[in-house]
């Protein structure tokens, strides 16, 4: 890219001016006014049609017959009056990403009159190609069929684009079979495990059958960068992630970012952004700078996980379709740009009970909460025994470039309790009484004109990967690209195993003639005295937890390719099974799907590499190197430092034979078995691509800014 395109560049985005964004309307106007939601269905069905829908929703028994008529026929009138004229399955597919078949709201009468048709075979049942999605073998090429169907508990809406509006359905994606092929159906199933689990407890407290759910608040970090310098960056475009670039002069470490005031362009797409959530129901909360330059997060309140992993799809859907709008590109991979952070995905996990609340709020004395400690310490078994399962559940080849640096949690899966609840569970596994620390303290600041601050018992801690945080769990390790699905599925099904295994205990000791409170502290001390290494208060970057970890026992699965495996041990096998969350059949196709992507992600990244290197780099550093020696060549008796020109000469011939190297070992890099495969791209292709990488970097350092053809960091991550 000559000097000239790259001034043609900047003159366009400085000439961008924000959109005008009507905000016309308040909140109370246009929330969940596209949702095809329960308040909605109360107004338009018959009350009996209604009762039996909410007990489906709500408790999980089937439809009854003839409801599903009644509702197709309501919610073609509602999304037809609300100007669709089709509507889509959804489902959530292998690949991690959104699918949609679109069909019309339309038929032909013999007369060839226009009709309107959506029956309730129309709205339970979808069949899309299920062999040309990921299957893991489950489906080959000759046998195609498989169904979406619809998920009663997840409502459907209104998505709207410059191309007109659709009823969009929830639904799930299964084989002719019966396997699941998306992420949805094994997350609903964890939450029946999980509710099953957690009733057995629960009745030995006195407590009745209760709806048990679990809770999400996952939140989104994300880059944007202007579209004109994503359009020159084939690696932004196709990988989502730069290949080659310097650092700038100035990038994250004086903080300025975080928390500063947010851009003009950025504000006003924020509040695009969020009056479409607003529309679809979606509660976004906060919005903010991250640390990085051009970095930002917004977060929402907690919802039903299922609703959650929803909405968290339609909100990765929507930001990178506004941002278009806006003229920026907005990126969701892990690891965008060198040298800054990388964008992660905090997902907050919580348990509860229709009746009670929430499981996990410790209420004011959780030294005497007998019910929340042995949740709490459900987790803990839960994350020791099964912590590797967490791990592979985050594993890809863009999660790879973030886990273990500063601003990610490392690859070792350990929890923070804080101070206050830490001391509990040891005083109890020494057998030495309850701490009756207040829940709470007050801050004091040392101004008389300020108010006290009422403190938390527990500090932050950003490095480990699964805290508990005052009511809740927040796992922190989730890529900002990845479905919470994966993870959400991991934490229900090895907290509803120990649930099982505490329950057992439980009602084993009751029969023996124990106390209620007595067996639950034998339970209490079985899980400290067996599991409590994997809790950790102290800082999980340091080399000192490394070396603490590997005495604990606990596995630190450094690379995708370390924890892919996992997916294939028997005792992971034996879990999912035993819970009826996958069946062995669906986890291993997903071993291999998940083996199959990391391999093409590199790929994809490897065949970028060398692109961009023999097309755009070595041409342009040739071009600079050839300019200088005719210029110095034409000084003739002017004696200069030719430093720069034998520097620049050294880093081509590395940057040639670098891609040399990577093109041999590309051409061999598909042999062998799956695993081998993995491997392979792992250890050697992506070395290669980062010995390319390290040689351009240091020529981008060297070369004239007018011979370099691609935008700088310097460009891309602050002209806005």
């Amino acid at each position: 890219m000559s000097v000239v395109k790259r001034r043609d560049i900047l003159k366009e985005i400085f000439a961008r001016k924000p959109i005008d964004v009507v905000q016309g309307k308040s909140l109370y106007e246009i929330w969940a006014t596209d949702v095809f939601d329960l308040s909605k269905m109360k107004n338009v069905l018959p009350k009996q049609i209604f009762k039996s829908l909410e007990k489906t929703v709500e408790v999980g028994v089937p439809l009854e017959k003839g409801v599903a008529d009644e509702i197709a026929a309501a919610m073609r009138n509602w999304a037809i009056s609300h100007g669709a004229k089709f509507y889509s399955h959804v489902f959530h597919p292998l690949t991690g990403a959104t699918a949609e078949k679109h069909d019309g709201f339309i038929a032909i009468n013999r007369d060839g009159e226009i009709l309107t048709e959506f029956s309730s075979k129309q709205l339970i049942q979808g069949e899309p190609d299920a062999s040309s999605f990921p299957n893991g073998g489950i489906r080959s090429t000759f046998e195609a069929r498989g169904y979406t169907a619809w998920d009663v508990t997840s409502p459907a809406y209104i998505m709207e684009t410059a191309n007109g509006k659709t009823l969009c359905i929830p639904t799930v994606f299964v084989s002719w079979t019966g396997e699941a092929l998306d992420k949805k159906t094994p997350l609903l199933r964890s939450n029946i495990a999980i509710s099953r689990s957690a009733n057995r407890i629960l009745k030995l407290f006195g407590h009745p059958d209760a709806s048990i759910s679990t809770s999400a608040g996952p939140e989104q970090e994300y880059f944007l960068i202007d579209r004109a310098f994503a359009a020159a960056r084939p690696d932004l475009l196709l990988a989502g992630r730069t290949l080659f670039g310097r650092p700038g002069a100035k990038g994250q470490e004086f903080g300025d970012h975080y928390f500063g005031a947010i851009p003009q362009r950025v504000q006003v797409f924020m509040h695009d952004v969020e009056e479409k959530f607003y529309r679809l129901g979606i509660p976004a909360k906060t919005h903010h700078n991250e640390v990085a330059p051009a970095q930002f997060e917004i977060a929402p309140l907690y919802e039903n996980s299922n609703i959650s992993s929803d909405h968290q799809q339609l909100v990765m859907t929507i930001l990178k379709n506004v941002a278009r709008k806006h003229g920026f590109i907005c990126l969701l991979h892990e690891k965008p740009f060198k040298g800054v952070n990388g964008s992660g995905k905090h997902v907050n996990w919580s348990i509860r009970s229709s009746v009670l609340g929430n499981l996990l709020d410790p209420g004011d004395t959780p030294h005497a909460n007998m019910q929340f400690l042995l949740f709490c310490a459900a987790v803990i078994r839960g994350v020791h025994k099964y912590g590797h399962l967490l791990r592979a559940t985050v594993a890809s080849a863009s999660n790879d470039h973030r886990l273990g640096q500063n601003e990610a949690p490392p690859a070792i899966m350990s929890i923070y309790l804080g101070a206050q609840l830490a001391d509990v569970f040891e005083r109890i596994c020494k057998g030495t009484g309850h701490a009756n620390a207040p829940i709470s303290t007050f801050v004091n600041i040392g101004v008389d004109s300020l108010p006290p601050l009422p403190k938390d018992p527990g500090d932050r801690n950003r490095t480990s990967p699964f805290a508990f945080t005052g009511n809740r769990f927040e796992f922190r390790a989730v890529g900002a690209s990845q479905s919470i699905s994966d993870s959400l599925v991991a934490i229900n099904t090895i907290v509803s195993d120990s649930l099982d295994w505490i329950a057992d205990k439980l009602e084993a000791g009751i029969a023996a003639g124990k106390k209620l409170e007595n067996a639950c502290t034998d339970v209490l001390k079985e899980i400290l005295e067996n599991h409590s290494a994997v809790i950790f208060n102290g800082n999980g970057y340091s080399e000192e937890w490394i070396e603490e970890a590997e005495r604990r026992g606990l596995r630190n699965l450094r690379t995708c390719a370390e924890a892919l495996p996992v997916l294939n041990e028997k005792d992971i096998i034996s879990l999912f099974e035993t819970q009826k969350v996958i069946t062995p059949v669906e986890l291993a196709a997903r071993y291999e799907i998940s083996i199959d992507q990391y391999v093409k992600t590199i790929d994809v990244e490897a065949k970028l590499v060398l692109e961009i290197a023999k097309t755009k780099i070595l041409p342009s550093v040739i071009a600079y190197l050839t300019d200088q020696v005719e210029c110095f060549e034409s000084l003739g008796e002017f004696r200069l430092d030719r430093s720069n020109i034998n520097f620049v000469a050294e880093k081509l011939k590395d940057l040639q034979s670098s891609v040399a190297k990577l093109e041999k070992d590309l051409d061999i890099s598909h042999n062998g078995s799956f695993e081998e495969q993995l491997n392979f791209h792992s250890k050697t292709i992506v070395a290669d691509m980062n010995a390319v990488r390290a040689a351009a970097d240091a020529l981008e350092g060297e070369v004239a800014d007018d011979f370099w053809p691609l935008p700088s960091y310097m460009e891309m991550l602050f002209i806005r």
